[in-house]
């Protein structure tokens, strides 16, 4: 067995080269600045929402029952040449609820058609729901089976589309409307809608 000779020289340890050091201070800056975004982005109210793949583009065509009489057919060509709002609605929804006093405020205005989508609800609930809280809507469609949702990109109730005249898709909110979303973000996309026709 050999053992080392007092006289052999022992190479003291070397610690990390600079250029590690360097990448993992960076690394670490790095992660503590997305984390700090993430913390500021946690108050955003939008923070969830992501943007429509509709916008910008022609509004799904569809033929749906009205709720009122379901042996009415109405389609999609039918709302062409003015603009209207589509609301996303159930008489499930709690925060459809919510939405109500707004989005009846609104339609009130008279400034475009609201056309009320009841997505998988059944009809005789939607229909009392309605005489509860009041009926905003120019023509409510029914959509029982969530067939046309689909096309939509419709995730949840409420979500809510601005389609122009020409039945291009100009705006889409998800979650309850409020009077905040309606003065900072519908009325003025609304403005640009009416004036280009």
């Amino acid at each position: 067995m050999s053992t080392p000779e007092t006289g052999d020289p022992i190479t003291p340890k070397q610690g990390l080269p600079v250029v590690a050091v360097v990448i993992g201070a960076l690394f670490f800056i790095g992660l503590v600045g997305l984390m700090l975004y993430g913390v500021v982005r946690s108050g955003d109210a939008d923070r969830d929402v992501l943007p429509s793949a509709l916008i910008g583009k022609p509004a799904p065509d569809f033929v749906l029952p009205i709720l009122h009489d379901p042996t009415i057919s109405f389609g999609a060509d039918r709302l062409r040449g003015a603009p209207y709002l589509l609301n996303v609605w159930g008489s499930w929804c709690a925060a459809c609820r919510d939405e109500h006093p707004v989005l009846t405020k609104f339609a009130e205005t008279r400034r475009v058609r609201v056309v009320g989508y009841n997505w998988k609800d059944e009809p005789a609930d939607a229909l009392r729901w309605l005489e509860q809280f009041g009926n905003p809507f120019f023509v409510v469609l029914a959509d029982y089976e969530g067939r046309y949702a689909l096309d939509w990109g419709v995730a949840g109730a409420p979500e809510t589309f601005l389609v122009d005249g020409s039945g291009i898709v100009r705006w889409k909110h998800t979650g309850p409307l409020t009077d905040e979303v309606v003065a900072s973000q519908l009325l003025p996309v609304l403005e640009k809608v009416e004036q280009a026709r």
